[in-house]
């Protein structure tokens, strides 16, 4: 059972303008071995920015 938490583990999404707004969310492993960048909504500046992965 430990290995399906391993293969897709949670991850969050910090907003790149430095709002301090996140996302929470899971990636595949396997599909994204990297660090994911996705373009979400910021309410905060209420604009779509990049959103990054913290560890």
């Amino acid at each position: 059972m430990a290995s399906r938490t391993d293969l897709r583990p949670v991850v969050r999404l910090r907003s790149a303008a430095g709002t301090g707004f996140a996302y929470v969310t899971r990636k595949n492993r396997r599909n994204d071995p990297d660090r994911l960048v996705l373009t979400k909504y910021d309410p905060v500046i209420r604009k779509h920015v990049d959103f990054r992965e913290e560890r």
